[in-house]
């Protein structure tokens, strides 16, 4: 059964628990959710949010989750996932290149001309959260769910047609890897919280960001840039995302409500998180469309001559993880495996 159609489902039980007055219980358990988006943006709204109605109603009300958006428990992006182990926060959403290189073995996902589908790679990454990230990159919280945002992208004042329109623009990178990328190809990374790319597209700071068409919603990129490069095939990068929960709240609910936690998280959840904000691509690209914006779309056979210059970021990726005991190429090979047998059913 997918996510979405166990929110259905979860719903309709709830409701009949409700009317025939069994759902009447006394709420046991608030828990503080936190993330760094404005609430009406896609993935509070179409993800977090359903989530935790779901989680919710499957209480039967028992469980409530009180949501602060725009980091509105303070503190900065980048310390969420402190946040939670610290329990400042009961549950974040969080991205995992806020912290650069802390959780080496997500970036497999992370690395350009990676990921095609938002939907493989957000199984493949619970897989391999389960199978080698659990008791290592996250072993201090409980991770809930694993996912990636649809094909990463350029947003440009300037047209970028070939990597060599890239010289000299100041872009905000979406991760250390596409940072390196950039770097390459001539390039000046500039690291900011997504939050803050409006204020550095208007004040001239930034020439250009990588987002996601998504993102460009909440953000109004397509009424602050005219150019858009997107690519046929594998995305120029990805970033990757965690839903956490601190350890010891976790531990400290009853086994019954530790089960409604549970049947709302892994693999299915992080499916429908992923697809969902792939799928919200659509609505987002057809926004700079009805604007007139200037969309280039790269093709696969022209994206070649950006993916051999994109090798010394796999190569520097792989060295790195190696000297903390990591084997990146296996992890690579791993990735694609899964990846494309997903596709395949």
């Amino acid at each position: 059964m997918t996510f979405l159609k166990s929110v259905i489902r979860g719903a309709a039980i709830a409701a009949a628990l409700g009317m025939s007055g069994l759902a009447a219980q006394a709420q046991e358990v608030t828990l503080k959710l936190h993330q760094f988006l404005p609430p009406q943006a896609n993935v509070p709204k179409l993800v977090l949010d359903v989530w935790a109605d779901k989680v919710e109603a499957d209480s039967n009300g028992r469980i409530k989750i009180d949501r602060y958006a725009a980091m509105a428990l303070g503190g900065k992006p980048p310390e969420l996932i402190d946040q939670a182990i610290d329990g400042v926060a009961d549950v974040v959403w969080a991205v995992n290149g806020f912290t650069p290189g802390r959780f080496p073995r997500t970036e497999v996902f992370e690395l350009p001309f990676m990921i095609t589908d938002a939907r493989a790679a957000s199984s493949a990454y619970w897989q391999m959260f389960e199978k080698h990230m659990k008791d290592t990159d996250f072993r201090d919280v409980k991770i809930l769910g694993t996912w990636v945002h649809g094909p990463g992208m350029l947003h440009t004042k300037r047209p970028v047609e070939k990597p060599e329109d890239l010289n000299g623009m100041k872009i905000r990178g979406g991760s250390r890897m596409v940072n390196q990328l950039l770097e390459l190809l001539g390039a000046t990374p500039i690291g900011m919280p997504v939050t803050a790319i409006p204020e550095g597209l208007s004040k001239g700071v930034l020439d250009g960001t990588t987002i996601p068409w998504e993102v460009t919603t909440a953000l109004k990129v397509s009424e602050l840039v005219g150019n858009h490069t997107e690519f046929d095939g594998p995305a120029i990068y990805d970033l990757t995302f965690v839903l956490a929960m601190n350890k010891a709240k976790y531990d400290s609910l009853p086994d019954d409500l530790k089960q409604v936690i549970d049947a709302n998280s892994g693999l299915e959840f992080s499916i429908f998180a992923g697809g969902v904000m792939q799928d919200s691509d659509g609505p987002a690209r057809q926004i700079a469309v009805d604007r007139g914006n200037n969309i280039v779309t790269i093709s696969a056979e022209e994206a070649k001559k950006w993916e051999e210059l994109a090798k010394p970021v796999y190569e520097k990726w792989i060295a790195d993880v190696k000297e903390k005991g990591i084997d990146g190429l296996a992890l690579i090979d791993e990735a694609r495996t899964l990846m494309d047998a997903y596709k395949a059913q």
